[in-house]
């Protein structure tokens, strides 16, 4: 009983603090820990008491009270998941069978499209869809959709830090919201936790942090409507979707702050077309859910939805979503994994999950060329022991994985002409209970320049890891741990 208690309480610690190291220490081999010990710790603190209190009260009493409906289902759904995950660690490994009869089609192809429309995900939506690799591309691009937007501006996004970086972001959507309506929704707990944290770049001489970018965003004369997330049950909104005019919309993985900005590797797409009318009213449905209202929201008459017609290629919208009983990303990535004929190639920060690992290694034993890239440092204490777990794992099946030379925060899988991009792990959390956003895609010079702009120059310039890089001493436990988050 201790020792389960010491592990739920030790899972809700690294819940809390989502973006910095756990504190605690766990034991690891001495490859682990030379390369800790190369790279500098970050600088920082746990945020004043009072700012923990705060958000506790929102997540807890405040969703209650405004969420009373959407605080019992999660609690209810959450709850079978956790036992789901929970069970399935410590049952022998059932695989899905490898007979090709029974495979679903090939990823890329048009009966592939159709089986997941069968499975009943979202139906595909024509779109033109844009990379932006790197913190530079991206916020110079979203820099210039700002400032040419001219009607409506709508942010979400799930750290909104309060560092240089953030508080740039901040200004200008204040400058804007002198001219067009700007309404920014950001997840309590995910900005909450992130503020008063000095980034490992450092914040240039003489900067102050404000207390809350909450605050510093609406506060004076400013226009910017603010809208936050409460967390139920510590669950979160992992959604990055940014909205101009409701003709050009910005998603990923990419939060504002220094460190998406300037110290990870990490990816955004822009889509344009059609299938903004659908990222618009799913925003819209956000928002509203987020209002003063709470769960009144859920017995509002919804319009049906209207999709004109467009240029672009079918983007087919995935999401995680406890409330709506939406599993679309593991559901879509399972099947993508188990058609795949040629290759499976994936970029994650953190990954855990067993359901894909076991696919993965039922794919690496039928002779798809099955790559993974992972941080070689992941910025999740716990989740960097899991990641190591994980990588062992899949090395004695036969997968080739790949230390990154620093933090990559990408989120990314090509499975043979298919594609999905987004905001969700490879993780409980993620696949499971988080709110998160990815699309995919089967068209093949999107996917070919997601490989070549990506996977094949990550690929060289990372490092093959082998069975003895991932030793790692209560291996076990550590996993039982990480397969919660």
């Amino acid at each position: 009983m201790g020792s389960r208690l010491h592990i739920c309480i030790f899972s809700v610690l690294v819940l809390v603090f989502p973006n910095d190291h756990s504190g605690a220490e766990l034991p690891v081999s001495p490859a682990l820990t030379k390369q800790a010990d190369e790279i500098p710790p970050k600088e920082g603190k746990f945020i004043p008491q009072r700012a923990f209190l705060k958000t506790a009260f929102r997540s807890s009493i405040g969703a209650i009270a405004r969420h009373p409906i959407t605080t019992y289902h999660l609690g209810k759904v959450m709850s079978r998941q956790r036992g789901a995950v929970l069970l399935g660690a410590n049952l022998p490994l059932q695989a899905p069978l490898a007979d090709p009869l029974t495979a679903p089609p090939q990823p890329g192809s048009e009966e592939f499209e159709a089986h997941l429309d069968k499975l009943g995900l979202p139906s595909s939506l024509a779109g033109e869809l844009s990379y932006h690799l790197g913190g530079a591309a991206f916020f110079s691009a979203f820099e210039e959709a700002l400032a040419a937007a001219r009607t409506s501006v709508d942010i979400q996004v799930f750290i909104f830090d309060n560092d240089d970086v953030g508080v740039h972001c901040a200004d200008l959507l204040r400058a804007r919201a002198e001219d067009i309506p700007v309404r920014v929704i950001i997840d309590d707990l995910g900005s909450t936790f992130a503020h008063g944290r000095q980034p490992p770049s450092g914040l240039p001489a003489g900067f102050k942090q404000p207390r809350d970018i909450g605050e510093h965003l609406v506060q004076g004369n400013s226009r910017v409507e603010l809208r936050e997330t409460l967390n139920p049950w510590l669950v979160t909104d992992h959604t990055k979707l940014h909205l101009f005019d409701r003709e050009i919309a910005f998603m990923g993985g990419m939060n504002f702050g220094r460190e998406s900005r300037h110290e990870w590797h990490d990816l955004m797409v822009s889509v344009r077309g059609p299938i903004l009318s659908a990222l618009s009213r799913d925003f819209d449905h956000t928002w509203e859910r987020n209002g003063p209202h709470g769960d009144l929201a859920l017995f509002a008459r919804k319009k049906p939805l209207s999709i004109a017609d467009g240029p672009g290629i079918p983007l087919r919208i995935l999401r995680t979503d406890m409330v709506n009983a939406r599993s679309d990303i593991l559901l879509a990535m399972r099947q993508a994994i188990r058609g795949a004929r040629e290759r499976i190639w994936i970029e994650m920060p953190y990954f855990s999950s067993d359901l894909i690992e076991n696919e993965l290694e039922v794919a690496a034993g039928r002779g798809v060329d099955v790559r993974l890239i992972i941080p070689d440092r992941a910025n999740h204490g716990i989740m960097d022991a899991g990641n190591f777990v994980t990588a062992r794992n899949l090395l004695k099946a036969g997968v080739k994985v790949y230390h990154f030379p620093g933090m990559t925060h990408l989120k990314a899988m090509i499975c043979d002409g298919w594609a999905t991009v987004g905001s969700a792990n490879l993780d409980t959390i993620s696949l499971r209970i988080n709110r998160e956003l990815n699309l995919s895609f089967s068209d093949a010079s999107l996917v070919d320049e997601l490989a070549s702009l990506v996977f094949e120059p990550d690929f060289r310039a990372s490092r093959p890891l082998t069975i003895e890089d991932t030793k790692l001493n209560l291996a076990p436990l550590i996993e039982s741990i990480a397969d919660q988050l």
